[in-house]
Order: structure tokens, then sequence, then C-alpha cells
């Protein structure tokens, strides 16, 4: 009985990465109007008021800007850490990490002028982001502990300490009900640029073509790459992996703490909870679908971004906003299944079956390929 084997193609399709990301869109839409309509609702009416909240108009585009923003910086975090073979699967606490350090110093220095506290905030937000990932960095790089456990159980402490934080010393004494905290002085918000679209999509945007020409045209990022793909021919030409390995991580997670204090100055007035909002984790589906590019990252939070803000105003139409969740699931799911097709066939073999030790099996020329 024959065996389906992968083959990697001799001529992989141009822009494979594009035309995957372009068939899991489509895919997700084709799937999500199935089940639309087992839900009893109109895909098209859907998906034109999902296009219009996101897109048509100043104020729909600049909700999706705002959304893409806190996606852009997480995904480019995990990004990072991803150049080097590396998963930060805990871009969520680190965003809550630098949030917390960013309003700390908000606290203590609200007197400043907003110029001043703001760059102060974003210097706290990385300092934070830093911090709770200097554990898993050095457990990885010096005990070959895998940094995808500590990082994700680290998202759950950082969660805690905001609540410890919200009914503790940073209780606003003027909250009743819940308490909360403290909200950041008026000053600190971020200056906007139109719509509800702040600077903080320029410090995004700034940031990914910062990363993007120093992972692909600099000796830092050829090192970075080569530790990753080869460690061995790495240790060869004399790149220190422990060295390369803490960058990686404690750069990804300081990003991260921008993105929470970004996410703190641009659409929070407080710290909260629930401030990172799930973008940490979605950060690891946009990183995946732009192959740990920092290039790719923008183009694929621009749209996650634009599914989210579609998927909270179906719910006018009767239908749960939980479609978008959907919808982003089945866009990673899509591409990579292209991907894989784009650049590999199936081959079907005969197993080889009674061959004597060290005698490898010889292809089968009548072989099958699709």
């Amino acid at each position: 009985m024959r065996r389906p084997a992968l083959v990697r193609r001799d001529r992989v399709v141009p822009a494979t990465q594009a035309l995957g990301f372009f068939v899991g869109i489509v895919v997700a839409l084709l799937l999500g109007a199935v089940l639309l309509i087992v839900s009893d609702h109109s895909p098209a009416e859907v998906y034109e008021r999902m296009f219009d909240s996101a897109f048509r108009g100043t104020d729909s585009l600049s909700r999706t800007l705002g959304r893409a923003t806190p996606l852009a910086l997480a995904g480019l975090s995990v990004a990072v850490a991803g150049s080097m073979g590396l998963w930060n699967i805990g871009a969520e606490g680190q965003m809550m990490a630098g949030a917390i350090v960013a309003t700390g110093v908000a606290m203590m220095a609200d007197g400043l002028s907003g110029p001043l506290l703001i760059a102060l905030m974003m210097v706290a937000g990385v300092a934070g982001g830093m911090v709770l990932m200097v554990g898993p960095a050095l457990a990885r790089s010096h005990l070959g502990v895998s940094e995808i456990i500590t990082t994700l159980m680290l998202v759950y402490v950082a969660i805690r300490v905001v609540e410890w934080l919200e009914t503790g010393p940073w209780k606003d004494p003027e909250s009743f009900g819940f308490a909360v905290i403290e909200p950041v002085p008026e000053q600190a918000a971020l200056p906007g640029l139109f719509g509800r679209a702040n600077i903080g999509m320029l410090i995004a945007l700034g940031l990914l073509i910062v990363f993007s020409v120093a992972v692909s045209r600099t000796a830092w990022g050829y090192e970075l790459r080569l530790a990753g793909s080869s460690p061995d021919t790495a240790r060869y030409a004399g790149v220190s992996l422990r060295r390369k390995i803490l960058a990686a991580l404690l750069l990804s997670g300081g990003i991260a703490g921008l993105a929470g204090a970004v996410q703190l100055t641009g659409s929070a007035t407080r710290l909260e909870s629930g401030l990172s909002n799930g973008y940490g984790f979605a950060g690891i589906i946009v990183a995946a679908l732009a192959l740990m590019r920092p290039s790719g990252v923008a183009v694929v939070a621009f749209v996650f971004g634009a599914v989210q803000v579609g998927g909270q105003s179906i719910q006018t139409l009767g239908v749960s906003s939980a479609i978008s969740d959907i919808l982003q699931a089945m866009i990673l799911f899509g591409a990579l299944v292209a991907v894989v097709f784009f650049s590999y066939r199936v081959r079907w073999s005969a197993p080889s079956v009674g061959l004597p030790a060290g005698v490898r099996e010889e292809p089968d020329p009548s072989a099958e390929a699709a």
C-alpha cells in the first residue's frame, strides 16, 4: 500500500507568503459564510456591515488602525524572538508589566509636561516588559528551559499583580463599588492623528521598519537568524548563543512592554486587568502568518484589526462578536495549509518491507506526484 510524503517543490511559487495569506482570507470568508447560513444569518449583510465599520469613512479607518497598533507591536514582539527560532508566548503578560511600570512612573511624575511624561512612560513600558522576560531569558539561555512554558506562566502572574494593585496600594480612593486604579494624568494621553488614531500608530510603524532593516540587512540580524537556523554553524563562526538568546528574548519582552504603555496612553485611561485585551495572544497569530518577518507583521495586523472592529459591529445584527475570533483562526489555518502546498507536493511511494539493516529504499520510478 502506498504512503504519502511531503517533498519540497523544485520551484516554489513566487510570493508564497502573500498568496498563502490571501488564500487564508478567502477560506475564512467561505467557511464563515457557511457558519452564518447555518445560524440563519445573511453572509452578505454581515460581511457588508463588517467592511463598512472597518474601512468606510475616516472614523472607521481610525478604529481599525487603533486596533492594529497593539496587534502590530505584539506581533513584532513575537517575530523578533521568532527570528531566532524562539517562541514568546507571554506577550500578553509583558504588555501588562509594561503598563504597570508606566503607570507607576505617571503617578510619581504627574507634574511633568505631556511630551516628557509620555516619553518616560514609553521607556518605563519597555523596562517593565524586559523585567518580566529576565527569568525566562536566563532560564532558556543558561539552563535550556523552554521559554514557551515560562513566558506563558508569567502572563497570569502579571494579571494577578494588577488585580492586587486595584484593591491594594493603587486603589482609587474616590472609586465606589468596584475597586479601580487611579487614572493616569490627562497630559499622558498620546496626541491624536485623525479620528481615534494616535501617534502610537507611528511608533509601531517606525519600530517595524527599524527591526525589518535590522533583521534583514545588518550583521546583528544575520547572526540572529544564523543562531536560530543553525546553532552549530553559529558557534563555529564565533557567535555566542547565550548572548543572542538573551538579546532576542529581552528585546521581545521590551517591545511587548512598549505595547502595554502605548495601549495605556492611547486608548485606556487607567491600568486594569483587561488592558491587554488579548492582543498579546493575537500577536502570536499575527507573527505566525507573517512567518516571523517584521516586514509582514504590519499587513497582517491591519487585516486582523479590521476583522476585530468588524466583529464588534455585527452584534447589532444579532450575530455574536465571537465570529471575528473564528475568522482569525480560519485565516491562520487556511494560510498555513496554503503555504505548505505552495512549497511542497505530495508523493506517494510504496513502504519498505523486509529490507536488510543499512540498506536504503530506492525511489519508486512509478511514484505519483500530486
